[in-house]
C-alpha cells in the first residue's frame, strides 16, 4: 500500500503517528536494563492513548544499584580509582557511606 494512502486511512481512524528524535532507549527493571542503541522512536496516539513504537539494535545489561555520580563522588571523596570505587559499591549494594568506609580504611 502506498504510504500517503496509510496515512490517509490511519488519519481516518483518528489514529496520529509522529517520529521521535532519539539517541537511545533505556529500559529499567528489576536487576536488568534493556538498552536500545540506533533506535527509530515513533508516538503514536490513538483514542487519547498514546504510545511508543521502538526498534533499534538491543543490548541487556546488568542493572547497577548505583550512578555515575556516585562512584565520581567516592573517587573524589577518597582518591581512588573507577574500578576501586565500582568495585565497592557493589559489595556494600549501592550504600556510598559503606563504599567510603571501606575504601578508607
Amino acid at each position: 500500500m502506498n504510504p500517503k494512502q496509510m496515512e490517509k486511512m490511519m488519519a481516518q481512524l483518528g489514529i496520529k503517528h509522529k517520529p521521535i528524535n532519539a539517541t537511545e532507549v533505556i529500559i529499567r527493571m528489576d536487576g536488568k536494563e534493556i538498552v536500545i542503541k540506533n533506535p527509530k522512536v515513533t508516538e503514536v496516539t490513538m483514542q487519547g492513548i498514546k504510545t511508543f513504537q521502538v526498534v533499534g539494535d538491543i543490548e541487556e545489561r546488568e542493572r547497577q544499584p548505583f550512578t555515575e555520580e556516585d562512584v565520581s563522588l567516592i573517587m573524589e571523596q577518597v582518591g581512588c580509582s573507577e574500578e576501586e570505587a565500582v568495585a565497592a559499591l557493589k559489595k556494600h549494594k549501592g550504600d556510598i557511606a559503606e563504599a567510603i568506609m571501606e575504601l578508607q580504611d
